[in-house]
């Protein structure tokens, strides 16, 4: 079975084009800071606050602008915020809390959006032909190391524009004792 490059998602925020007009000014251009691993994503060097009711800190942008607002948070953030975490398959904000967003033209207050990202399993494709795996399906990573440990209910993230990569938080990262170059084996 083949290594899967594992990653951890610090906090950051997906943003719809009209609350980036509000939160930036209309039809505002982010610039690009980095590419991240999914193909056609990117870090912004912008930033922006997010306020919960205990607290505030800055979050990345990751990029290109999206259908609905989303912020992924460790659950360790939400605690700092004031925020309840909320574990969800990113996409699924429904049901979930919502904060302030404070950029340099405006703020907005969400109803609904921030999440605990679900852990995850991109592929391709030809990857999760590869791989024996289907789009939604639940399976089980393990990362090996001197705080090695199995990571369960990960759900398979299939489609174009996938490229495959095992995502976890900060959280997650922390207790597996997460390094650069860190692989995992796919456990059905």
């Amino acid at each position: 079975m083949p290594k899967i490059q594992v990653e951890v998602s610090a906090r950051h925020c997906h943003l719809s084009q009209k609350d980036a007009d509000t939160l930036f000014g209309k039809n505002y251009k982010f610039k690009v800071m980095k590419m991240v691993s999914q193909p056609g994503q990117f870090a912004t060097v912008e930033d922006l606050v997010i306020k919960g009711s205990k607290s505030e800190f800055k979050i990345r942008i990751v990029g290109p602008l999206r259908q609905d607002t989303q912020i992924e948070l460790a659950a360790t953030d939400c605690y700092r915020l004031g925020i309840k975490s909320v574990i969800k398959v990113s996409g699924n904000v429904k049901g979930t809390p919502g904060a302030i967003l404070i950029g340099p033209k405006g703020k907005i207050t969400l109803n609904q959006g921030v999440i605990v990202a679900q852990r995850h399993l991109h592929v391709s494709p030809s990857e999760a032909k590869a791989l024996k795996v289907n789009n939604g399906q639940v399976v089980s990573m393990k990362v090996k190391g001197s705080r090695g440990l199995i990571f369960n209910n990960v759900i398979v993230r299939s489609g174009p524009g996938h490229k495959k990569s095992f995502q976890i938080d900060t959280d997650e990262g922390n207790a597996c004792g997460w390094v650069t170059g860190m692989t995992a084996d796919l456990i059905k």
